[in-house]
């Protein structure tokens, strides 16, 4: 199927609660525009080269979400336009992402990535830091950003359970932070593989490539 068909089918599957991130990573411009004609606003990217090439290139109501590992080094390259940082995994990258903010004058969306999967090449904060740090005085400190929920990834394994039960371990911390709303809290958990284990489990935010795009890498 083509890229809309793919979307629409893919939408009609979702509750309205659910945001669809359609990642669009390594695709031409032309794959994006398919499923920005077909309605699609929300798109990750996880390059920082390749999202400030296509932010100038396509549609300003475009909502670019950066899901990958961000370096410190390279915030100040989409600081001025990112809709929302999924993967803050530090407080040396919020401390950066704050900065740079300040002087965009822009007060910037972000997630925390916890840690939550059972493997090393995995980021992310622990329960313990996370929860350390939204109770800290530097966190209270930050003018120029507004943290909206939490992200995370699970292992990679064709273990469900397993699967399931990080994702319920990210949805029982965030139900104890009692910093956020419920109601506007955002949950950002499940890809392709596992979306529907991440709904399941309290998923506000999924993250979706291959289904949407097919699994070939295509040269921007």
């Amino acid at each position: 199927m083509a890229v809309k068909e793919n979307l629409i089918h893919l939408k009609n599957s979702l509750s309205s609660d659910i945001t669809l991130v359609a990642v669009s990573k390594t695709k031409p411009n032309s794959m994006i525009m398919e499923a920005y004609d077909a309605g699609q606003r929300d798109f990750g990217e996880n390059y920082v080269q390749e999202l400030v090439d296509k932010q100038e290139q396509l549609p300003k109501d475009i909502h670019w979400h950066f899901i990958g590992h961000l370096q410190s080094n390279k915030v100040k390259y989409i600081v001025p336009f990112v809709y929302l940082i999924h993967g803050v995994d530090s407080v040396k990258l919020l401390l950066e992402i704050n900065k740079q903010a300040l002087k965009n004058n822009r007060i910037v969306n972000c997630l925390l990535q916890i840690y939550i999967a059972q493997e090393e090449t995995k980021f992310g904060f622990s329960f313990e830091e996370c929860e350390d740090f939204l109770n800290s005085e530097a966190f209270s400190q930050l003018k120029n950003i507004k943290i909206l929920g939490f992200m995370g990834m699970a292992s990679n394994t064709e273990n469900e359970e397993q699967i399931r039960k990080e994702f319920r371990l990210l949805k029982d911390f965030a139900a104890r932070s009692l910093i956020f709303n419920p109601s506007s809290l955002i949950l950002s958990f499940g890809m392709s593989s596992d979306h529907k284990i991440a709904i399941e489990e309290g998923s506000t935010m999924i993250r979706i490539g291959s289904s949407i795009f097919g699994s070939r890498n295509y040269n921007t």
